[in-house]
């Protein structure tokens, strides 16, 4: 961390902490997520799913970017250096009077939803979508914080208590672990609400009083959807009959095309709830998608290219300083904080191992090589060697496969990757 100077304290959660940092080779200003634990080696850093999952999602214009991976292994210390944001999601309600416009809500939420779209085509799903994690910065938003996720092609039961509670789907709640990237969507929504309204749409107290406070609103399921979840589930549940108040209009300046989107998102039944593909097609979006179209047409003209423009060069300044201690792997979360604070940075779960990407339509997002398995095309940013900081000589033609090197000269490839600058619990929001 020689080439940093600490500005001040940005965040802290159960498993890093956040600081402001400005670099002595070009001044600019940095978000660092110091990671608590100590790491082995470079190996054990490299099979960190939350690196596995960022190598295959970027870059991304709607993802976090990682400009730099600093570790330590005298000390066994992991710093990531990402792309300083302006707030979050949940900085940017806190306070607020009034609420947003709608075009700006329907701004960020066309942004949140290709943010999804774009991991769950490369098989990836988040698993902790909040307020938290979405950082904004001059009107762009991006997803950070991929320490939750999980591949969509692993094998079920998930772990259960994963994401925050009041965002946490009803298949999530109600089964032992069988749900999938549907969840993602779920989440999605009650954030819609949230930036729409400035208040969560289910604020339980515990698991058992947010299934309630769904049922409130949403009314009690259908009973083939409680079938489906009644099979995944060691113990039976039998629900009193509710017709649901609807969600809450705390707002009146939302369009029908927008609270129909809403509704969508937060479907009870998974199957019947929408995808992000599908998200981004709704009428809702339609002037967004214009926009975009126009935005892309000036460009190509301005290039004189008739294909789309790459997202902008990101940095591929990877030091590598020292080797580390393993991660450890606990993804059970404390139960049932009814505070606000610090996301879970999930470290329990086996390497993530990826076989190939989603299969849907009307994608425009570039096509990534995967690090992970197969299924994609495409070419990946070239990395140039990674150096050692404080090593005690220099490994000429030193190849990127740290495998393939003795310990005292291992080195990892890592790809541009993105981080969360805020933490809260897992459990509690």
């Amino acid at each position: 961390m020689k080439n940093y100077k600490a500005i001040g304290k940005i965040g802290e959660g159960t498993f890093s902490e956040v600081m402001k940092m400005q670099s002595l080779r070009d001044g600019n200003y940095y978000a660092c997520k110091q990671m608590k634990q100590r790491f082995e080696s470079i190996e054990q850093v490299n099979s960190l799913r939350e690196i596995q999952a960022l190598r295959r999602l970027n870059p991304h214009p709607n993802i976090l970017t990682l400009h730099e991976v600093v570790f330590d292994r005298k000390s066994g210390s992991l710093a990531l250096i990402c792309e300083l944001m302006d707030m979050n999601i949940y900085e940017l309600i806190r306070g607020r009077r009034y609420p947003l416009s709608e075009k700006k809500i329907m701004h960020y939420m066309y942004q949140l939803c290709k943010s999804l779209d774009h991991i769950h085509r490369n098989g990836i799903f988040h698993r902790d979508v909040k307020p938290e994690n979405i950082l904004i910065k001059q009107d762009v938003l991006k997803l950070g914080d991929f320490g939750s996720c999980r591949s969509v092609y692993s094998k079920q039961p998930y772990t259960e208590y994963i994401s925050t509670r009041w965002y946490r789907a009803p298949e999530c709640l109600l089964t032992d672990g069988f749900y999938t990237y549907k969840m993602d969507l779920w989440s999605a929504g009650c954030v819609f609400y949230e930036i729409a309204s400035l208040q969560p749409l289910f604020p339980g107290a515990n698991e058992l009083d947010q299934i309630s406070k769904i049922h409130d609103v949403i009314g009690t399921p259908a009973q083939k959807t409680l079938t489906k979840f009644k099979q995944s589930r060691a113990m039976n549940f039998d629900f009193p009959f509710k017709k649901g108040s609807g969600i809450p209009l705390l707002t009146t300046n939302l369009s029908p095309q927008c609270l129909s989107l809403l509704h969508a998102m937060v479907a009870y039944d998974p199957d019947e709830r929408i995808a992000a593909h599908q998200a981004l097609q709704h009428p809702y979006f339609q002037e967004q998608r214009k926009t975009e179209k126009r935005a892309l047409g000036s460009h190509r003209k301005v290039c004189f290219s008739e294909h789309p423009v790459a997202p902008e060069p990101l940095s591929n300044s990877w030091q590598i300083s020292k080797e580390s201690r393993k991660q450890k792997q606990s993804l059970k979360q404390e139960e049932d904080h009814p505070k606000r604070q610090g996301p879970a940075y999930a470290m329990e779960l086996p390497k993530l191992k990826l076989s190939g990407v989603t299969k849907l339509s009307s994608y425009s997002s570039p096509t990534l090589q995967s690090e992970l398995g197969s299924g994609t095309s495409g070419k990946v940013p070239v990395l140039r060697p990674l150096k050692f900081m404080g090593a005690s000589k220099k490994v000429a033609g030193q190849p990127l496969c740290a495998a393939a090197l003795p310990p005292a000269q291992a080195a990892a490839q890592f790809l541009v990757c993105n981080f969360s600058l805020t933490d809260r619990s897992t459990e509690g929001p």
